[in-house]
């Protein structure tokens, strides 16, 4: 069994958080410390600590989340421009070790702000 996350507690409701989604695969929290003015996380219920180790049988479950995608940023008004990244491991800045997707919106970028 994989280690309780923060968001193992949060999925449970064993800790509060601003839930702008949620359905029987995946939940939507809006970030405690937002780096746009529109900044959540879609984290799936089935803890996977990196997007490195989901296997073939996570397939249908990280579809489904790149389909939500779409689906809260209409929601949250930023389907035109938006953002979505995944940080695997600690060196890329991934904090808690559930997999998450960040969905960021209502702010531009430029090229060199993510090297890219």
């Amino acid at each position: 069994m994989a280690q309780e996350t923060l968001f193992t507690k949060i999925i449970n409701r064993e800790i509060p958080a601003d839930v702008v989604y949620e359905d029987e695969l995946c939940i939507c929290i809006r970030d405690i410390a937002p780096k746009a003015p529109v900044h959540v996380l879609l984290i799936p219920r089935k803890p996977i600590p990196r997007l490195v180790d989901a296997s073939e049988a996570d397939r249908e479950l990280l579809g489904h989340l790149m389909t939500r995608v779409g689906v809260i940023a209409k929601d949250l008004g930023i389907e035109e421009a938006f953002r979505v990244i995944v940080n695997n491991g600690e060196d890329a800045g991934q904090t808690v070790f559930h997999l998450h997707l960040h969905i960021l919106g209502n702010k531009q970028y430029s090229e060199d702000q993510l090297g890219f």
